[in-house]
């Protein structure tokens, strides 16, 4: 074998490396000897033909089986800034809410306590209710593709009400239920016409009533505002049917009390449409609910009349699955993409503070990516980077609620829709929900856009909880903490190999910090396993949730952020005058 050739290979050999995450405890030693691009002295005289094609071989190997060119990664020190002085937003103690959608098989209390859930959907404005006083057939969804939405009305009986009602009250949730809208109106070219039809609903909510069941609000409609989907309502008819809401909500439960939250419209924010609407509501509209799915389709879906996602669809189609949207995952971890829906929850806070109304703002519905998500996308580690930055980001605009599509079903469910095992998502909001408390900071990182810092008064515990959310591939971030920020920043980059961050398990001077580091197994962003600090996350054989330990941190050292990592820090030791 010619010199120039073994050179060749050896040249290859320098520029590639195996990095072996699955080795949790080998040494650093050993970690910098794999890791380091290896260099080698070849004496022509010491080999034989055997030799070199064993060498061959292996060099072959490591092309096939490498994961990782050998680039080095980098190490970025910043600082967090955390304006103590005063609060930017409140959210509920049960910020984390649920759906449970009403699509049927065709389409398609785990630790939280409470747990809101929102039962609704698409076809909610199709549904009628089986009560003694309903005259229509109580028949199911029948697959329809001349349809809206590809089905026909379909009917909920009382029995099954029952069965309903009798798991909300075992698993302890408070149920915001969704009426139907589109009652006694007629579907025109442009909108729904004429007012709401609720003598079918009123018979409903008696019979809620009558059979003692807690419902925590009743929400009209879902997603008819603005230019809706399938269909929409004017805002000022809309205004007039919440109002005949809430004096139906007054009148059945006046001797009843709590009464349940009137909530509307449930639906995609469109600022005329919602400004017109609080104003004329006036006070009969307790919450306010819209929803997001900001990055676009996760399958793509075009019905007879109402194309979902025009560039992607025929108009002479009447019902495909047309493809999936394959810039999911840029889109997650692009900072300047995930910013564009700051527009949205600000001109919501806006529009809801110099209204006359006294409601608040909730995200009703929000899966991300429309039509059932994107399997190993939605259902994957890589989620929690867009599910956890719409918490703080709607918490940061004094978001109450939070409610996320779907507990179970499609690709987007917290829980896996054929186990019922928890998926990534699924930790994350666990671990907000502990950590995280209703008192908001102002929070500012400086250095770079990567990072993702919000900052709460820490749940029933002393001290703060800053959350960091690492969308660098390559970057460790290094990450000072401040308290009412000056403008003396620094920031640097420097180059290291360094990839397994070993954290101190006590403190040296007295105060600790909890640390919760989540990252995905093995390093890939698309797998369904999460990691705690280094250990798989799963439920053991009776379905029991593990533990969800922190690691221990002196509070002198700079809290590492792994690239493509989340980090939840529990701070006990900082007083904040808000956080008392």
């Amino acid at each position: 074998m010619p010199i120039y050739t073994i050179r060749i290979m050896l040249g290859i050999l320098k520029c590639f490396v195996i990095k072996h995450y699955q080795q949790k405890k080998r040494s650093l030693e050993r970690e910098r000897e794999i890791l380091n691009c290896w260099t080698f002295e070849f004496n022509p005289e010491m080999g034989s033909h055997s030799w070199l094609m064993g060498l061959l071989f292996w060099t072959f190997s490591i092309l096939i089986n490498c994961r990782f060119v050998c680039v080095n990664s980098q190490e970025s020190e910043s600082s967090v800034f955390i304006d103590g002085k005063t609060v930017i937003g409140r959210i509920d103690d049960d910020f984390i809410c649920t759906t449970l959608d009403w699509w049927p098989p065709e389409k398609c209390d785990y630790a939280f306590s409470p747990l809101k859930i929102r039962l609704g959907g698409s076809l909610q404005d199709k549904v009628i209710y089986g009560t003694e006083d309903n005259k229509q057939p109580c028949v199911q969804f029948v697959k329809n593709v001349s349809e809206m939405f590809g089905f026909t009305q379909g009917c909920l009986p009382m029995q099954r009400w029952d069965e309903l009602n009798a798991f909300f009250k075992k698993s302890g949730a408070k149920i915001i239920f969704g009426l139907n809208a589109l009652t006694g109106r007629t579907i025109q070219p442009d909108g729904a016409k004429g007012a709401w039809d609720f003598t079918n609903a009123e018979s409903l909510i008696r019979y809620t009533v009558q059979k003692n069941y807690s419902i925590h609000g009743w929400e009209l409609g879902n997603e008819l505002s603005g230019s809706g989907v399938g269909t929409r309502v004017d805002a000022d008819q809309y205004a007039s049917d919440t109002i005949s809401l809430q004096n139906i909500v007054q009148n059945i439960y006046k001797d009843v009390e709590p009464k349940p939250l009137t909530i509307a419209p449930g639906g995609f924010f469109d600022a005329n449409w919602f400004k017109e609407f609080l104003d004329k509501s006036g006070k009969s509209v307790e919450v306010v609910t819209h929803h997001i799915y900001n990055l676009g389709p996760g399958i793509v879906v075009c019905w007879k009349n109402m194309i979902l996602e025009v560039p992607l669809c025929s108009s002479n189609l009447t019902f495909s699955f047309t493809g999936v949207d394959q810039h999911l995952v840029e889109k997650i971890i692009d900072p300047s993409y995930l910013d564009g829906e700051i527009n949205t929850f600000s001109q919501l806070e806006n529009i809801v503070k110099s209204s006359a109304t006294s409601a608040v703002a909730w995200v009703g519905e929000s899966g991300g990516a429309y039509n059932s998500g994107h399997h190993l996308v939605t259902d994957a580690f890589v989620f929690s980077f867009w599910y956890l930055d719409q918490l703080g980001m709607a918490s940061a605009h004094d978001t109450k609620t939070y409610c996320r599509q779907t507990l179970i079903g499609g690709n987007y469910g917290l829980l896996n829709t054929t186990t019922f095992i928890p998926n990534p998502d699924y930790y994350s909001a666990l671990l907000w929900h502990r950590l995280m408390g209703k008192n908001v900071l102002s929070t500012i990182f400086s250095g770079t856009k990567k990072i993702r810092a919000y900052a709460h008064c820490a749940k029933q515990s002393k001290g703060i909880t800053l959350l960091l959310i690492n969308l660098d591939n390559s970057t460790t971030v290094q990450a000072n903490v401040k308290f009412n920020y000056t403008l003396s920043l620094r920031h640097k980059i420097k180059a290291h190999r360094k990839h397994i961050i070993e954290l101190p398990q006590g403190s040296v001077n007295g105060n600790s910090r909890e640390e919760y580091h989540l990252t995905a197994k093995d390093g890939d962003i698309h797998s369904q396993t999460m990691l705690l600090n280094g250990n798989i996350l799963s439920v053991n054989s009776s379905g029991d949730i593990p533990p969800l330990e922190p690691l221990l941190v002196n509070s002198t050292e700079a809290i590492t952020v792994a690239p493509f990592s989340i980090v939840f820090v529990h701070m006990p030791y900082i007083d904040l005058p808000t956080c008392r």
